[in-house]
């Protein structure tokens, strides 16, 4: 299970230090794709593996369906990380996340996230104002 939330800086070649408390969980291969709200996924083989099997039986005469699944398995690729724990991002996704020098690297259950600094803050305190509510809605889904 990844859980934290680790300041981080991305250098000119495009490399993230992915924190200790991380690598463990990702193994030597794993998954870095598209995330939503600008942020990049990061999954471990079995965890991609898993979600490759539900995506695959989404209808594909649904065009919601084919767009999702060509967004998300077009930017995927992947990746190991180096002596010194850092992963190479491609420069697509980095664009994708809008990366600048400073990033944020945070844990989500099954995933690991990697936001750009300046966007993980705002989002951070959006949700933040409506955390509470949001509580309240998750009891729709059986929570």
């Amino acid at each position: 299970m990844f859980m934290g939330e680790f300041q981080h800086s991305i250098d000119d070649k495009g490399r993230i230090i992915i924190p200790v408390k991380f690598r463990e969980n990702l193994g030597d291969q794993f998954i870095i794709t598209r995330g939503l709200d600008n942020c990049l996924f990061v999954y471990p083989m079995n965890e991609w593996s898993v979600l490759e099997q539900k995506l695959k039986s989404l209808p594909l005469m649904k065009s919601d369906a084919r767009a999702f699944s060509r967004f998300f398995f077009s930017g995927a690729t992947e990746c190991e990380l180096d002596k010194q724990g850092r992963v190479n991002v491609p420069n697509t996704l980095c664009e994708y996340a809008k990366f600048n020098k400073e990033c944020v690297v945070i844990g989500v259950s099954n995933r690991v996230e990697i936001w750009s600094k300046s966007i993980w803050e705002g989002y951070f305190q959006q949700s933040e104002e409506s955390f509470n509510e949001i509580a309240e809605k998750l009891v729709d889904f059986n929570f």
